[in-house]
């Protein structure tokens, strides 16, 4: 599995139980594949290559191939909300075997169908029918996003429930709150959170789904083409009800490789030339943004944003629920979201940090999903890669160069000119020897960044280490693969500031959560640790506001021993004689 560790037993302190790395593990791969790692180790230590084996995992392109054959094999259904699953099914099965079917509800209550063989789509497709009315209203387009037309006989009656429909939306944040409070170890808390938040399977396949709904209207004009999703939607860090970007690839239409002979005859097609690339995106993006707006059922508010660094193509898909952006060749960003899934799985301790650090920065307005001068998802997701190749003596993850490294021919990438190689074989890759539990890590991660030099020094996952700032900007995040780009080049000064104090004060809170009590906490359960990190913080929201200042070392280890020897008193008080 992941980076290798020592079996141990768990550690007790005031805190309660914390997870050891290998139960960590144990749960990911429960969660995953069922298997129950900790009950074979109580009977006999497994041996290392046992636990290190990542041939399990599938690279980037196989779990993205799997996952666009699924769509390909799937429909969308809109169905009334008392729609008999059973009589639904049924139905669908006369054209083929179903693989797998669930509900969701988003203006409205659709199936998401998965046949076993694409010649079940077409067998569908025979008999669908263009709606009769007012049919001369409507555009004859046809698409994989129906309509299910039901008479009486079809549905529930009355005192039956109708079909039980899959979360694709997070928990609002004071219900987090409470469910962190139960946890008995920050350890747990960052796993519950994780769990409680992140993509689920019915929602990564809505989101191909999507992507090859928005592929059939791109292949009228580009046979052939591709519609991928990209970022959060593959990288492993998305959280349910984030945005559906996705990219136009039409690098894999036949041809475009193919070698001209050296003598004799040969035939290519004719084409019209454009000024730039830059002029040839924006016109592809043009044209399939109209196609969209006119005739894609169930896209609506679409936007051309065509003069932006990276055209694109916005709009709402209504029946998923996704505020979607459509590129066109964004080959860089697709390689950066093959890194972040890499470095996911390479240890699954990356993945909970990630989303607990994500979580905390939504939760006190670091990150917006508006555009400004907050730090990004992808900037902060960075930050922490970087936090786990800098710890000591042992990093967590390794350094870009050092994935280059070992790179064989066939994962050579280069793509604009600049140098996106790196090992794709999880199998290569040498395991870590960091034993750190993820309270220990988070903890670390805000005493990192409240003392980094951010006046000075640029934030590098390729090295893996600070490096002097080829700009002046307020925080420096160079990208993995265009080193001359500064991903966090929106972030002023006044949000760097409040990020810092934000840390400090975090990092202090964990300090004093672990003074707690189990026991007092079991009875009186009000937010500590992560949970407590997740309430309304006493920095400043703007500048000029007087921000909260740390507490000096000393007036903090004597706080510390105050709250011991209270908690002490409380203990023996509340003994029975």
């Amino acid at each position: 599995m992941a980076s290798s560790f020592r079996v141990c037993g768990s550690h007790m302190s005031g805190r309660g139980r914390v997870l050891t790395q290998f139960q960590i593990i144990d749960r990911c791969l429960q969660r995953t594949f069922g298997t129950n790692v900790v009950a074979a180790a109580q009977s006999e230590a497994p041996k290392k290559e046992e636990i290190d084996d990542r041939e399990g995992f599938k690279t980037f392109d196989a779990a993205q191939s799997e996952r666009q054959e699924q769509a390909e094999r799937s429909v969308l259904v809109s169905c009334n909300s008392t729609t008999n699953e059973q009589r639904f099914l049924k139905y669908l099965s006369r054209h083929g075997d179903v693989k797998k079917c669930f509900f969701y509800e988003s203006y409205g209550t659709y199936a998401v169908v998965e046949f076993a063989k694409q010649e079940s789509i077409a067998s569908l497709q025979e008999v669908i029918t263009i709606p009769v009315v007012n049919h001369e209203c409507m555009l004859p387009f046809k698409s994989r996003l129906l309509s299910l037309r039901s008479g009486p006989s079809a549905d529930l009656p009355n005192s039956q429930m109708g079909p039980q429909c899959q979360p694709q939306t997070t928990m609002p944040i004071q219900e987090l709150i409470h469910r962190l409070s139960k946890e008995e170890s920050i350890d747990q808390q960052i796993i519950s959170l994780t769990e409680s938040y992140q993509l689920t399977e019915e929602n990564t396949r809505l989101r191909f789904l999507v992507c090859s709904l928005l592929k059939d209207i791109a292949a009228a004009y580009f046979p052939e083409c591709t519609v991928r999703p990209f970022g959060s939607s593959v990288n492993g860090f998305g959280k349910l009800g984030c945005d559906l970007d996705m990219f136009l690839d039409l690098d894999s239409i036949s041809g475009r490789k193919a070698k001209m002979p050296k003598a004799g005859l040969a035939l290519e097609y004719q084409m019209k030339r454009t000024n730039s690339e830059r002029a040839v995106t924006q016109s592809i993006l043009s044209v399939i943004g109209e196609c969209v707006d006119q005739f894609g059922p169930g896209c609506v508010g679409v936007q051309k944003i065509l003069n932006a660094r990276c055209p694109l193509v916005r709009f709402n898909h209504q029946p998923s629920g996704f505020q979607c952006d459509l590129t066109a060749n964004n080959r860089v960003a697709t390689k950066s979201s093959e890194l972040l899934y890499l470095y996911g799985r390479l240890d699954p301790r990356v993945r909970h940090l990630v989303f607990a650090v994500r979580c905390w920065a939504r939760a006190h307005g670091v990150t917006s999903s508006i555009p400004g001068a907050w730090i990004t998802n992808f900037s902060l997701t960075v930050m922490v890669l970087f936090f786990l190749q800098r710890r000591s003596p042992d990093p967590v993850i390794p350094t870009l160069d050092h994935l280059r490294g070992l790179a064989g021919p066939a994962d050579k990438s280069v793509i604009e000119g600049n140098d996106c190689t790196f090992v794709g074989d999880f199998s290569k890759i040498p395991p870590q020897s960091n034993t750190q539990t993820l309270e220990q890590l988070l903890h670390e991660f805000f005493d990192f960044f409240s003392t980094f030099a951010f006046g000075r020094m640029s934030i590098n996952i390729r090295k893996g280490k600070e490096q002097n700032k080829p700009e002046v900007a307020p925080l420096h995040i160079q990208n993995p693969f265009e080193p001359s780009l500064n991903v966090s080049k929106n972030v002023n000064a006044p949000q760097l500031e409040r990020f810092v104090a934000l840390c400090q004060e975090s990092s202090w809170l964990l300090q004093q959560s672990e003074t707690s009590l189990p026991d007092a906490r079991r009875s009186a359960p009000t937010p500590w640790g992560l949970a407590a990190l997740l309430l309304p913080s006493q920095v400043a929201g703007l500048k000029g506001r007087k921000k909260r200042k740390r507490e000096p070392a000393s007036e903090r280890i004597k706080s510390l021993l105050e709250s011991l020897k209270k908690n002490s008193h409380q203990k023996k008080s509340s003994d029975p004689k």
